[in-house]
């Protein structure tokens, strides 16, 4: 079989790619930037350069492919407009690319939790609750699902929900956590006590080509062909920063600060991104999700409907990351 990924570059999607790779899959990437493609090309994946925002060449990617899982989007951008531009039109594109091959590839879109919005403590979020994205990337990752949705019955498509990935190759979350861990004190945002689900990459791979293989197709409305991938657990943020101490062999610290500490933060990275015109990891944005007691999900449906079953628990996800990164000489 042949899979475009969209996002390839990315943390998931050279996770996924060396696994389908590894699987004796043939795998096509859409690049912006071919120079960003060696270890893809190293894997043995063809290379496409493009962007999902350009339908040009996600038709030409699109074509002669039998599976399409679409991982690019934005989590940070200095507009709104920027970011519905990529995650929403970027959507629309790809999936109008797929209306119009011959024949049509089925499409795996993976959002994000974010779209559903927070979850209530003990009583995670699920597939049929009512979406309520509390920020602006939550909001474009629902209007890409719906994107997906208003082309039922022309696509064949399914969507998956990731919470908290983590795991080899991770940029945003592991790094900093590993360094705080290193460094005896890690720092929580907020004297709540606050619970997340959290996926192993490797865990999420084998979901997405699940949901490739069985997953039920999207209507044009409900939630059918929705699907929470997780571990199955839920975590307090003291948990996970303890268990990638742990992993490291530390015991650090857990210091929690007053989150008008954080506004503060994320008030001085607006200045910031206004003069450099580069998006801000912690902004306005992204503390409306900060904020929120609890960002957890079931993962009944995905283990009923597609036989998903999650390997890593957390100590020992977190575990096998550790060794990664100490493996590649990433841990100072």
């Amino acid at each position: 079989m042949r899979f475009l990924l969209t996002g390839a570059t990315g943390f998931i999607g050279l996770n996924l790619a060396e696994r389908l790779v590894g699987g004796g899959a043939r795998v096509r990437a859409l690049v912006r930037d071919p120079s960003r493609g060696e270890e893809l090309a190293r894997l043995g994946a063809e290379l496409a350069p493009g962007d999902v925002t350009d339908p040009r060449s996600t038709a030409a990617a699109v074509d002669g492919c039998d599976v399409v899982i679409h991982l690019a989007g934005l989590v940070k951008a200095i507009s709104r407009q920027e970011l519905f531009r990529v995650n929403v039109e970027g959507t629309r594109h790809l999936a109008r690319a797929c209306v119009d091959a011959r024949p049509r590839p089925r499409l795996v879109l993976v959002s994000s939790l974010a779209a559903a919005g927070p979850a209530s403590p003990g009583r995670p979020r699920r597939e049929e609750d009512r979406p309520a994205p509390v920020s602006l990337y939550g909001e474009s990752k629902l209007a890409a699902e719906r994107v997906v949705q208003d082309l039922a019955g022309r696509v064949e498509a399914t969507v998956v929900r990731p919470p908290l990935v983590y795991g080899p190759r991770d940029k945003e979350l592991l790094p900093p956590l590993f360094r705080m861990a290193r460094a005896g004190l890690i720092v929580k945002a907020g004297f709540r006590e606050k619970h997340y689900s959290a996926v192993h990459v490797a865990d999420l791979a084998d979901g997405i080509l699940a949901a490739a293989e069985r997953g039920r197709a999207v209507g044009a409305s409900g939630d059918e062909g929705i699907y929470f991938l997780a571990d199955g657990s839920e975590h307090t943020w003291e948990q996970v920063c303890r268990a990638a101490a742990e992993a490291l062999g530390a015991s650090p610290r857990v210091l929690a600060v007053p989150e008008v500490a954080s506004y503060l933060v994320a008030a001085g990275s607006a200045v910031f991104s206004g003069f450099t015109g580069r998006p801000a990891m912690l902004s306005f944005d992204k503390m409306a999700e900060i904020r929120q007691s609890a960002w957890t999900c079931a993962i009944d449906r995905a283990a009923r409907e597609l036989g998903y079953s999650p390997r890593y628990l957390l100590a020992e996800g977190m575990r096998q990351s550790a060794e990664w990164f100490r493996s590649r000489g990433l841990l100072r």
